[in-house]
């Protein structure tokens, strides 16, 4: 079985979860005898091909997606409508403005026909107008590639329209992954509809929908109209592979507590911080790390200052690769107090490092972890009492290192894929 792959981005150059995760998507996947065709917007040369084709979509010129762009469009159902839109516009003046922006796009399209693009990989500000033209560029190598996969696999917001646009160019079956959704990364009433509209497209238009825990396929259903018999729920892992030789020495005396991850609304940092104040009000035999970055990240340090614990906390600003290894080696305890986590793998290599580790109750990683405490994300006075518990009482730390240890190593990616490989089945079938 060969499967075409849509990601934004691959180990080692990653942002956060989403990289982890494809990379572990595909090891599994060749380890149960699936050959990956991975495609990304920018590729840097040193990624992992023993386990995936990696092409770069920036090495890739669009002229073989349609007879014309206009047809491709069309086919693609795709209209970008600027982030500079004006927000107050009467329905009629919105009218002309959308006609007005498609005109442009064809027009902006007409003119890198044939060209190729450079992608940044990145979230940037013209992160829109990238993953239109990724699907214009997917679109081109499911027709070049049309005979070496069976089955079209698109990761998250950022690649749908990519396997939509090869899912209507080859007539191959498409399943795409939900990873996150709009009402993970802001309030329900604060939503990127944009982003929204994406996505419920791409689960419109796939055959299966892949949704990473159990949480995210209610989402999917609830919010995004998706019938049930259509998503799947197939949980995150982690990979034990490489860290056995992982060898780090302590620069404090005290105990350490990490939160790691993005500095957003999302991750629930504020209330890490608000447990770390009544900790230390409690005990000063320790230090507090927030690991990551974020649009979050001066609020935290003025939340940190105001409330007198800037000599016991530390932030140490976006960690990835060998980092964050020893950043949990570190540790004495980890957490993670998602406000909404479609699953979160982050504890899961935590507890691969034998650190005891707190979460929330809203995250998808809680439907698969028995001995990882769980908080919701709102009770700062439970999550307190939960990290002075783990640095006090050693018997209670060791035995929930050991229990969690032994838990994710039945986690593996190896079994993720093997569930995976029969949705797979069950498209192409």
């Amino acid at each position: 079985m060969r499967v075409l792959m849509f990601g934004w981005e691959f180990p080692p150059h990653i942002a956060g979860g989403l990289g982890t995760a494809c990379y572990g998507i595909v090891k599994g996947l060749a380890y149960n005898g699936v050959e990956t065709i991975f495609v990304m917007p920018s590729a840097s040369g040193d990624e992992d091909g023993s386990v995936a084709k990696i092409i770069n979509a920036s090495d890739v010129a669009v002229d073989t997606v349609s007879e014309t762009v206009d047809d491709f469009l069309d086919k693609v159902r795709f209209v970008h409508i600027g982030s500079n839109m004006i927000p107050y516009a009467d329905p009629e003046e919105f009218s002309s403005i959308v006609e007005d922006e498609r005109k442009r796009q064809v027009k902006d399209f007409r003119i890198s026909y044939g060209q190729k693009y450079k992608f940044s990989g990145k979230y940037g500000s013209n992160l829109l107008e990238e993953v239109a033209r990724y699907a214009m560029v997917g679109g081109t190598i499911a027709l070049q590639h049309k005979d070496e996969f069976d089955v079209i696999h698109a990761h998250d917001w950022l690649t749908y329209y990519a396997g939509i646009a090869a899912h209507e160019l080859t007539g191959k079956p498409l399943v795409v992954h939900v990873h996150a959704t709009s009402f993970d990364r802001g309030s329900a009433d604060n939503i990127d509809t944009r982003v929204f509209d994406i996505e419920k497209r791409g689960m419109a238009a796939a055959d299966k929908v892949v949704a990473v825990s159990d949480l995210t396929r209610n989402i999917c259903i609830n919010k995004y109209g998706v019938p049930p018999e259509k998503v799947v729920t197939v949980h995150n892992a982690v990979d034990f592979s490489g860290r056995e030789n992982l060898v780090v020495e302590r620069g404090v005396k005290e105990k350490v507590v990490t939160f790691l991850g993005r500095i957003t609304f999302q991750k629930g940092p504020e209330y890490f911080i608000e447990a770390a104040a009544k900790v230390l009000k409690r005990t000063k035999n320790v230090r507090f790390v927030m690991a990551g970055s974020g649009d979050m990240m001066n609020r935290a340090i003025r939340q940190v200052a105001r409330l007198g614990i800037s000599d016991r906390f530390h932030f140490t600003g976006f960690l990835r690769g060998v980092d964050v290894q020893k950043m949990f080696a570190l540790s004495d305890v980890y957490i993670m107090p998602s406000v909404s986590e479609p699953f979160g793998i982050s504890p899961l290599e935590a507890m691969r490092t034998g650190v005891p580790s707190i979460i929330s109750h809203q995250s998808g990683a809680a439907e698969v972890l028995k001995y990882a405490f769980k908080v919701d994300f709102w009770d700062v006075d439970a999550m307190a009492n939960d990290i002075y518990a783990l640095l006090n009482y050693p018997a209670l730390a060791s035995f929930a290192a050991k229990e969690g240890y032994d838990e994710v190593n039945d986690l593996k990616w190896n079994g993720a894929t093997a569930k995976l490989k029969k949705v797979y089945e069950s498209v192409i079938g």
